[in-house]
């Protein structure tokens, strides 16, 4: 176990499991090993009322309460989770849903397009560009992370037992949703990124630190590709309720 110094505080990495704030230093809960922890606003929060679901736990944030649940599907019992946006926020609570026995994750949430993509297209991401902060503080420093090959397995059986068309791609995740300027965009654009998004890579890299299997489902939203005219199109919306069902489908798989 060692520190490694760096005249740049982000790229400083102490390589120690141990944290003097463990995410599960309370005790409090034993969740499955099945979750689903997805970034779809208020679609879980509907699903777990139309289903009338047990909570289990909760997740206290000084802004917010996530209510946690239990869905039992196709004989496996699985932790339902809404995942707040940006990477720091959402790994946090990521890690104390690994902490309290999570070992088998799928995500799914929007992404905003850098090139020429048709709305509601579904993606699964095999590598992430680590353009914020908090991968920093669970691996090394590198500029890119590859997804695990199992959940990424895992989640494409899902689409083909539904007869749903995807794509693989590689994300760009970044903490700067409002520095997404003309260059940067046609940087990425040059590097191979076709998609953008906030959590991405650091929830990959909390999943790998932890040593659990984590794969992601994105749905393309907005549209950078015209860089003079963003388009918020409809932010993905039709692609909520579906989403969620893969993610249920793909984590069964792993």
């Amino acid at each position: 176990m060692a520190i490694y110094k760096n005249s740049i505080p982000i790229l400083e990495y102490d390589d120690n499991e141990k944290s003097v704030i463990m995410p599960n230093r309370a005790s409090l809960y034993s969740f499955p090993k099945y979750a689903v922890f997805a970034f779809l606003g208020d679609e879980i929060e509907k699903f777990a009322k139309k289903m009338s679901l047990e909570q289990i736990g909760e997740f206290i944030s000084i802004t917010k309460i996530y209510p946690i649940y239990i869905f039992r599907y196709k004989e496996k019992d699985i932790c339902l989770c809404q995942a707040p946006v940006g990477a720091s926020a959402s790994v946090q609570i990521l890690d104390f849903l690994i902490g309290y026995g999570a070992e088998k994750i799928i995500s799914a949430g929007s992404c905003g397009t850098l090139t020429d993509i048709e709305e509601n297209l579904f993606l699964i991401p095999i590598e992430a560009l680590r353009d914020e902060g908090t991968s920093y503080h669970y691996l090394h420093p590198k500029r890119t992370i590859c997804a695990n090959k199992n959940a990424v397995s895992a989640i494409e059986r899902a689409f083909l037992k539904n007869n749903i068309s995807y794509q693989k791609c590689k994300t760009w995740s970044t903490d700067g949703f409002f520095r997404e300027t003309k260059d940067m965009v046609e940087y990425r654009r040059q590097e191979g990124f076709c998609v953008v998004e906030m959590e991405c890579s650091a929830l990959m890299a909390c999943a790998e630190f932890r040593k659990v299997e984590f794969g992601q489902i994105l749905f393309t939203a907005d549209t950078l590709a015209n860089i003079d005219n963003h388009n918020d199109r409809n932010w993905g919306a039709g692609s909520l309720s579906l989403a969620l069902k893969l993610c249920f489908d793909a984590v069964v798989e792993l």
